[in-house]
């Protein structure tokens, strides 16, 4: 049995009535570019998440990028990123003006520590940006302390991580702002991209919805210099038919690491990923970590099972950011996940013959000593 490590086809066959006519409503209405199913979708995704305002956008990057726009930054000021994530994460730094500061992970849910924050804080710090990577909920509580004692911004990544909790409450609903991500391959996700940006305060809404739609809420009336980079009317009809399936799937997400954590306790030579005390994890990711991974990965291509490195190298050593000349021990945490890191198919639509499928495999395994 060949298991792969994604199935988007499948989601859609579960849901095929419901989409094909969502699909078919936009087309016969033209609400191509936002119109109905977009404020629907606002509207719904802000109460799902529990804050007031939902601002959509064309993807999950620009959602970063307009929300610092919308927070005024500018050159000159510095914002801290975790070391792993997803390039996003710090090229919208840039983008919106400012430099990028790096701050390493933690060891136990790869997501920034905040017990590091202290060494990267400079009188040019603005802001921070914690990434709730992989679907395990970034220290919040520790975070947002860290903010207020030096009167910094938070603005959370949650593009993995849709409907993870911290002691009951949802991740999105810490910082000054939070955004979302909504590609295919997320938990809850459209068919092409699409992304948003969720607060609380009124006027940095309008900023930024403003910001996103070539500065002006109004067709020709441009308050400001804007973007364009709204969301598109399929992609919010579409998301209007998975959002009320997000809750089951993000529980079946947790039956299956689970079962993983039963089912490959005793492996040797693989450390498993695990939720933290408090956390609700949505398990958009299920990395391993192994010295042995590139032995890992071949013996389960063999056995036909899909792998990804997600991601290959953390971010400070990135070509891109080779002018900041940093080394492996400026950020060990990050460098070792890099380098060991490899993630195993987890989605929603897959079956319990098919996790056992990968656990046996895995069992199997028998790494080198130079592994």
């Amino acid at each position: 049995m060949n298991v792969p490590f994604a199935d988007l086809y499948k989601q859609y066959l579960t849901l095929k009535p419901e989409l094909d006519a969502a699909i078919a409503s936009v087309i016969e209405t033209s609400a191509f570019i936002r119109g109905p199913h977009v404020e629907a979708f606002e509207t719904a995704f802000a109460a799902e998440i529990g804050t007031a305002h939902c601002i959509s956008c064309a993807n999950g990057t620009d959602a970063l990028y307009m929300a610092m726009v919308g927070l005024g930054v500018k050159p000159g000021d510095e914002v801290i990123v975790p070391a792993m994530s997803w390039i996003s994460t710090s090229e919208t730094v840039t983008q919106a003006g400012a430099t990028v500061v790096f701050c390493d992970i933690d060891p136990a849910s790869y997501t920034l520590d905040p017990g590091r924050l202290s060494e990267v804080i400079t009188e040019r710090t603005v802001g921070i940006i914690p990434v709730h990577l992989y679907g395990h909920p970034a220290d919040m509580p520790a975070i947002m302390q860290a903010a207020a004692r030096h009167g910094l911004w938070v603005i959370e990544d949650c593009a993995q991580a849709h409907l993870a909790e911290i002691d009951g409450r949802k991740v999105g609903t810490f910082g000054a702002a939070a955004t979302f991500s909504f590609y295919p391959g997320k938990n809850l996700g459209a068919m092409g991209d699409a992304g948003a940006v969720l607060c609380n305060d009124a006027n940095l809404a309008r900023r930024i919805a403003m910001f996103a739609r070539h500065g002006g809420l109004r067709k020709g009336d441009h308050e400001i210099e804007g973007i364009n980079s709204r969301m598109d009317g399929l992609q919010a009809a579409i998301l209007n038919v998975k959002l009320p399936h997000l809750g089951a799937w993000s529980a079946r997400r947790q039956d299956l690491a689970a079962a993983y954590q039963e089912g490959l306790a005793q492996v040797d030579r693989i450390t498993l990923p695990r939720a933290t005390t408090g956390v609700s994890a949505v398990w958009h990711l299920y990395v391993l970590r192994s010295p042995a991974r590139t032995e890992l990965e071949a013996h389960l291509k063999s056995h036909g099972i899909g792998t990804a490195r997600n991601y290959p190298r953390a971010l400070p050593f990135l070509p891109c950011y080779a002018r900041l000349q940093h080394r492996p021990e400026d950020f060990p945490i990050a460098y070792t996940l890099a380098e060991e890191g490899l993630s195993i198919p987890i989605f929603a639509e897959m079956t319990n013959e098919q996790l056992q499928r990968v656990v046996d495999v895995i069992r199997g395994f028998n790494p080198s000593e130079n592994g």
